[in-house]
């Protein structure tokens, strides 16, 4: 019989990795989110149970899943009753959050006599709706096997990096070099209109030249057309580029790309453009743009 399993973040990428999983015959037993909203309207559309306390979530539950914004939001939920009676049982922890939070998770689940292990995810909505998400994992061999029939439905790649923190590092260099990208593709798509050049025919260079990137299938178009539905928000960026950069501190190495993409996605955030998508960073930069932008806000 699947293991019962609760969700703890129901929001965009949550609510649709609840939704894949009780497609593929798992039994959501709980979900619960800060925003109860969230919580009931995915409860009743895959027939779970909204719970405002965290500790109901794990009682119905045999895998908790989390899915949550930031190193405060992961270890509030742990420190609010998650780990209340949770012996035996298994939590999954697909935020990007610093490195040394998730140690902290596993060292804390571990005295309640639980298991925990990082599920850190370089993929967007629409792979969490089709269960092709890249997942890095980090924690103990016994939890990443006892995860592996969740996760495979989840994944299209599955990988066992190892001991707890060490995904969240290559997470967050993940999408440092994607921020970067991201930042770079603005750039040179807004000179090129600057300069009067086909937008079209220039990302089509781009595709066929040494300026291609993932980036650029994903974002070029919605930069040239200023689509910015969000899919991952600048407000993400840049605390993911925080994270890289904070971990290069550590390491007393200089990152002018990251540290100069950062302040970048810091300016949307500060002028109110933290929930567009990280490819309206292409407001920055395009000619008149920015200055729009800034009379709607």
């Amino acid at each position: 019989m699947p293991q019962k399993i609760g969700f703890v973040g129901v929001g965009r990428m949550g609510a649709n990795m609840a939704r894949r999983l009780k497609e593929c015959g798992f039994p959501i037993a709980a979900v619960h989110d800060a925003t109860s909203d969230h919580a009931q309207a995915i409860a009743a559309e895959i027939g779970s149970r909204a719970c405002a306390d965290l500790s109901e979530v794990t009682a119905l539950s045999d895998v908790v899943i989390t899915v949550v914004s930031d190193d405060q939001a992961m270890k509030a939920i742990f420190r609010r009753g998650l780990l209340r009676r949770a012996q035996g049982k298994l939590f999954i922890n697909c935020a990007t959050v610093t490195p040394s939070v998730h140690v902290w998770v596993e060292r804390k689940a571990g005295r309640a006599g639980a298991q925990s292990l990082e599920a850190c995810m370089a993929s967007s909505i629409p792979q969490a709706q089709a269960g092709t998400l890249c997942l890095m994992c980090g924690g103990k061999p016994e939890a990443f096997d006892r995860a592996k029939p969740i996760l495979h439905k989840l994944s299209a790649s599955l990988r066992y990096i190892g001991p707890a923190g060490e995904a969240a590092k290559m997470k967050a260099l993940v999408n440092m070099v994607m921020n970067a990208n991201t930042a770079a593709l603005a750039e040179g798509l807004a000179l090129g209109e600057a300069l009067g050049l086909d937008l079209n025919l220039l990302r089509e260079v781009f595709a066929q030249t040494g300026a291609n990137s993932r980036v650029l299938e994903t974002d070029g178009e919605d930069m040239q057309m200023r689509e910015h539905s969000c899919f991952f928000s600048a407000a993400h960026a840049a605390k993911d580029s925080g994270i890289a950069l904070k971990l290069a501190r550590e390491e007393k190495l200089k990152l002018p790309l990251a540290t100069a993409t950062k302040k970048q996605y810091d300016r949307m955030v500060e002028e109110g453009l933290g929930e567009l998508d990280k490819s309206g960073i292409a407001e920055l930069t395009f000619r008149r743009r920015h200055d729009q932008i800034a009379a709607a806000h």
